[in-house]
């Protein structure tokens, strides 16, 4: 499940996280955080630092279930933050999860929301490196300053969506939502500066792969910026084209994921 070598992984969890801290040094730890509404800046830190040491303790222990996760899910008690107690207790976990994850190296096995029984722990730096990277973007928008991104970390976050759309909980009748697949369903994904995806929502289950055809709705945009709208942050050289009512429907729910996994 997973595209880039492991110790690239390893080596963006510690990457990202310092240049998230370098979006934030020396601005108002209460800032808010507009697309992540509730959270200030201090808040959304202490999030990203819940992640890893959550995740770091899951793989160190080799944990056979869930463990408990107050801080990645419920930062709100912390509104304000130190940044210099912060900022080095962030770097801290990155680089705690970071070595945890090579000593144990990729084929260890240890619990991970996506699967019944445990997996291998590769599963957790390529999330751990895309969490850091999409509250990075949350940050640098909140700090008023730009973010880039890698254009292959940027393709293979993006495939990352795009398996978990294929998971059961994503497609499967629910009473709340109308049904995703049907007839003449099919989303073309253009990076325009890296690449094509198909998903068709028309069989059993859904089906992606690279290339395009005829779709029914278009997203198109440069790689960060489509891997910005997928997790519904702001991404303004986005443009969509058909029936955006099937994306809205189908981004709902693929995302289904998101909360299980820190996000």
């Amino acid at each position: 499940m997973t595209s880039l070598p492991f110790d690239r992984y390893c080596d963006e969890i510690v990457t990202q996280t310092e240049r998230l801290t370098a979006h934030v040094r020396g601005t108002d730890m209460t800032a808010p955080v507009r697309s992540c509404p509730g959270w200030n800046l201090g808040q959304l830190l202490r999030h990203v630092g819940g992640d890893h040491r959550w995740a770091e303790e899951i793989v160190r222990t080799r944990a056979g279930g869930p463990i408990p996760d107050e801080l990645v899910n419920d930062p709100t008690a912390y509104t304000h933050e130190d940044e210099s107690f912060l900022v080095p207790w962030l770097l801290e976990g990155a680089a705690g999860l970071s070595a945890t994850l090579r000593a144990a190296g990729p084929d260890a096995q240890a619990w991970n929301p996506s699967e019944e029984q445990p997996a291998p722990v590769g599963f957790w730096a390529r999330r751990m490196t895309y969490e850091t990277v999409v509250h990075r973007a949350d940050a640098a928008l909140a700090a008023g300053t730009r973010f880039a991104l890698e254009r292959d970390l940027a393709v293979d976050a993006v495939e990352e969506w795009l398996e978990y759309s294929t998971f059961p909980e994503a497609f499967e009748p629910r009473p709340d939502l109308p049904d995703l697949l049907g007839p003449d369903r099919t989303l073309h994904f253009d990076a325009t500066d890296a690449g094509q995806w198909l998903v068709d929502l028309t069989g059993k289950h859904p089906l992606w792969r690279a290339g395009a055809d005829n779709a029914t709705v278009t997203a198109s945009g440069p790689a960060t910026d489509l891997l910005l709208f997928l997790y519904r942050r702001p991404a303004p050289a986005l443009q969509t084209q058909g029936d955006t009512e099937l994306l809205d429907l189908w981004l709902t729910r693929s995302g289904f994921w998101l909360e299980a996994t820190g996000e």
